[in-house]
């Protein structure tokens, strides 16, 4: 499993965490915000207006109503990613990478018009007659080569096909492994229930919801997505309010390291800019899905005469799940000022490094040393042997390394008992499970588990764990019901509808079994399934650039014959 979890963290250093991928992915929102003179902010009244079913006909295709193709949108974007992803981008790389959580909603919204436009204005119907969309379909469609021969080379199909198999891929990847994986720790964490008790229980709810297609998945979404939001704001706001002098150094914190980097604080070791901004974006991306490409597949759906009209839907999407309620997670996570506390907690085996020498966190030049260690710019030497414990203390002077942190007050159990014996360590690493030992100490958190210990810092009080352990089991299963239907859908692509059983089979057992997996391996893999949609996406709506544009003054032009009387947010004449 280790070997695993650094072949995946290796890959993703070269796709999702380079460089390149994070200026490809805000470059495109930042290319297309321009080019379209910020339709975000120009239409978004327009797009609240559309949701509310003002606009609406009597004939329109398609499967679910506006507000039924966002919820289930939503369901499949607001998830892990805005109780554990935001705690895992600050965790990593400070309060300033929410900043840029921020940044790539906000491009993310004009991407995410785009996007949604072109896959709604080129779906298909399946042999069921139900709708077929998303960007496999306008790639299928529209990126052919045309030879001047007359001949078409048909890249399109096969940039589909590679499309729509990494969004299977990613449908378990990203939709459906982290997600029961959070479930299952937070609920093991705050109630004691075993992860395979809790994996199976939802496991057959899943199955009974998936079974019924887009039409039961709409109608569940439509329904969950605003009573577990409200559920989340409501403990959210008690732990800001309870810490309401923390409100304005918190924005501070967020917004005063941009452009520079975190600086070490607490057990935070601190952040170089290039870390913290490729976490943000990386995060952010998580977090709202623009450019991914997914989205596109539940607004196809979406019964509209007018592609451009589902589109303005979409921009509301990254606004609600990053720019509110990531801000909102953010806030608590700092006023609480969890963020930079070591606190009691098991650790797991993935996220500790085993160092040969001793470090201390206080010292400017230890922090310096370990931060680079762990940016891989200069490697400290790592424990070899065997790391001797005795009633459960370790005897040998040595540093552990723990969620990025220096860890403290330890102790090794074997069956809730202290161990004595020996423990096999290479290279920094536990060589193997094999006697089932457990640490524990004083750590940073991250993901669910940070949240979670965040909401208690209110009037609330340890009853905030239950708020965030109930609020990320429904924000987590309503983003596998969404996935089930990206996956479904891409599966309608490849191989026809008949096929789709066997995928919700396979999808559903593959959400059970993900239950009690390695955290960490998880959320490295979900990275890498994010880059296989994005990359093929963004490249198409690039190239379909001028197709956009024209189709979006075509709506305005037919918009204003058909309602007169109402203004509207662009020239057409």
């Amino acid at each position: 499993m280790q070997q695993l979890n650094e072949f995946f963290q290796t890959l993703h250093s070269y796709l999702g965490g380079n460089p390149w991928f994070v200026f490809f992915l805000i470059g495109t929102g930042l290319f297309f915000t321009l080019y379209l003179k910020f339709p975000q902010l120009r239409y978004f009244k327009h797009a609240v207006r559309i949701v509310r079913g003002k606009f609406d006909k009597k004939g329109d295709q398609g499967d679910t109503s506006h507000f039924q193709a966002l919820t289930t949108a939503l369901s499949g974007t607001v998830g892990t990613g805005n109780i554990a992803g935001v705690a895992l981008a600050i965790h990593m790389g400070g309060p300033a990478a929410l900043f840029w959580m921020l940044v790539t909603a906000f491009f993310g919204m004009c991407t995410k018009f785009v996007e949604v436009t072109l896959s709604h204005k080129y779906r298909d119907f399946d042999e069921k007659g139900m709708v077929a969309g998303g960007p496999m379909y306008y790639m299928k469609k529209r990126l052919n080569i045309n030879l001047k021969n007359g001949k078409i080379i048909k890249t399109g199909k096969w940039l589909g096909i590679f499309f729509a198999g990494a969004t299977i891929l990613s449908s378990f990847g990203s939709g459906s492994m982290p997600q029961i994986n959070s479930i299952t720790d937070s609920v093991l964490a705050t109630f004691g229930i075993e992860r395979i008790i809790t994996g199976a229980i939802m496991a057959v709810l899943l199955a009974v919801v998936i079974i019924g297609g887009i039409k039961r998945i709409a109608k569940v979404t439509e329904r969950l997505v605003p009573g577990m939001a409200l559920i989340y704001l409501i403990g959210a706001f008690a732990v800001i309010i309870t810490n309401y002098e923390n409100i304005i150094p918190s924005f501070g914190a967020i917004f005063s390291n941009v452009l520079s980097g975190q600086a070490a604080v607490g057990g935070f070791l601190g952040a170089s800019f290039a870390f913290m901004f490729n976490q943000g974006v990386n995060r952010g991306l998580f977090s709202n899905e623009a450019g991914q490409g997914s989205a596109p597949i539940a607004h196809s759906a979406a019964r509209a005469h007018e592609p451009v009209s589902e589109g303005l839907v979409a921009v509301l999407e990254p606004f609600i799940d990053t720019i509110i309620i990531c801000t909102i997670t953010g806030l608590v996570l700092l006023s609480s000022g969890v963020w930079n506390q070591k606190i009691n907690n098991q650790f797991q085996n993935t996220d500790m490094i085993v160092f040969a020498d001793t470090y201390n966190d206080q010292d400017k030049s230890d922090q310096k040393a370990i931060f680079k260690h762990l940016s891989d710019q200069e490697p400290l030497p790592l424990f070899n042997g065997d790391l001797t414990v005795e009633e459960g203390k370790i005897q040998d002077d040595l540093t552990i390394v723990h969620a990025r942190s220096i860890a403290e007050d330890m102790k090794v159990l074997l069956d809730d008992k202290p161990y004595t014996g020996n423990i096999e360590i290479t290279e920094g690493k536990i060589d193997s499970d094999e006697k089932n030992v457990t640490f524990y100490g004083k750590s940073l958190l991250h993901s669910a588990p940070l949240t979670a210990e965040a909401f208690t810092r209110s009037f609330f009080g340890e009853w905030g764990k239950y708020i965030v352990s109930i609020g990320l089991l429904l924000f987590a299963f309503s983003t596998a019901i969404s996935w089930s239907y990206y996956g479904d859908r891409s599966v309608t692509f490849l191989f026809g509808s008949k096929y789709v059983i066997i995928y919700r089979l396979l999808y559903v057992l593959g959400f059970f079994f993900a239950g009690f997996t390695d955290t960490t391996i998880i959320w490295n893999l979900s990275l890498l399934t994010v880059v296989f949609m994005a990359i093929p996406n963004l490249t198409g709506i690039l190239l379909l650039h001028k197709e956009v544009k024209s189709t979006i003054k075509n709506y305005w032009k037919d918009f204003k014959s058909e309602h007169p009387d109402i203004k509207i947010p662009e020239k057409v004449d």
